[in-house]
């Protein structure tokens, strides 16, 4: 990577004359995209819409749970390391200082899109189970086929398990590379995305609340429990009714159903990765798994799915496009 420092630290612009300045500081001040403070904008404005759905839907955070105090010391410690790593003489501390900072970001989006789940369902109404289900059977697509097929052999529940968890570690895997590369607009562009995509899928979910084909579809003893298991049928028309009145940030359970938000991951996960030279195959075979796994594990339609790929399609083009403008703009 190119060096970012200058020939003399202190004559840095916006450094006072005779401070002294690390290289890990340089580093983190010079590296800064146009799209950052717009990013951090939207996500400010994000917390307070998620706010209102809250109390909108009579829900509240408890934070007194175990799961909350320990995002909150993760938090925490997240702070501390981005500001307090890059004052050290440690010549990777720019590396992980960026790396913190592109974590936390996309920490706090998973967070709140979870979060924001909840209020989302209890201020919907009705279910679209039975148009989707309409939509497979239209694609020749057989829910209760493929979860047969899993049921009866344990080693693609396990593969699946493996490959539908893997949802945050591909992230992971690019924010890395991107952090150790310097390329900043990079990484920042696709936690934009990532966010685009959270909130396409929650306003697309408020329209079209589904329990899932494993709810709907299946009847008697059940062989095989996926990784959603069934809490939407449950948890849903607890949340409708008031009946739930606290969070725990601890126990976030997935309740969109449609669109497939693992899907719109893997499509957004794929075309990052595709840039990436050294990690491009392992990166389209981990998330072709985990697009395979979704049907059961996450129990979606196929309909689903193809909502999520769009999702993470228009979510592409809506940064991409600001990015342009911003670009013109300048």
């Amino acid at each position: 990577m190119p060096s970012l420092l200058p020939s003399s630290p202190a004559s840095a612009p916006g450094f006072a004359k005779g401070s002294i300045e690390t290289a890990g500081l340089v580093e983190v001040r010079a590296a800064s995209p146009a799209i950052r403070p717009h990013l951090m904008a939207a996500l400010l404005l994000n917390i307070v819409v998620v706010a209102a759905l809250l109390h909108a839907a009579q829900l509240r955070i408890d934070p007194w749970t175990a799961g909350a105090r320990t995002y909150f010391a993760a938090a925490l410690l997240l702070v501390l390391v981005r500001f307090a790593l890059p004052r050290t003489n440690w010549r990777h501390a720019g590396t992980v200082a960026h790396f913190t900072e592109y974590t936390g970001l996309f920490t706090l989006i998973s967070v709140m899109g979870a979060t924001a789940s909840y209020p989302v369902a209890a201020l919907t109404h009705g279910y679209a189970d039975a148009t989707l289900q309409h939509i497979d059977e239209a694609l020749g697509f057989g829910w209760l086929a493929w979860y047969r097929l899993v049921a009866a052999h344990p080693v693609l529940q396990a593969l699946g398990t493996v490959a539908y968890r893997s949802i945050y570690v591909t992230p992971a895997m690019i924010l890395w590379c991107a952090a150790r590369a310097g390329r900043h607009d990079f990484a920042y562009r696709f936690i934009a995305g990532f966010w685009v995509a959270t909130v396409i899928t929650l306003a697309l979910f408020s329209l079209m609340p589904a329990v899932g084909p494993f709810s709907y579809l299946w009847h008697g003893a059940i062989p095989y429990m996926p990784e959603s298991e069934q809490w939407q049928s449950g948890l849903i028309p607890a949340l409708r009714a008031h009946g739930v009145h606290f969070i725990d940030l601890g126990r976030l359970r997935g309740i969109v159903s449609a669109p497939s938000f693992h899907t719109a991951a893997a499509v957004l996960y794929v075309v990052a990765g595709w840039r990436i030279a050294a990690l491009r195959w392992p990166i389209v075979a981990l998330n072709l798994m985990m697009m395979l796994s979704t049907p059961v594990e996450g129990t979606h339609y196929l309909a689903d799915m193809l909502l999520g790929a769009v999702v993470a399609l228009l979510s592409l083009a809506l940064v991409a496009g600001y990015c342009g403008r911003m670009r013109s703009q300048a």
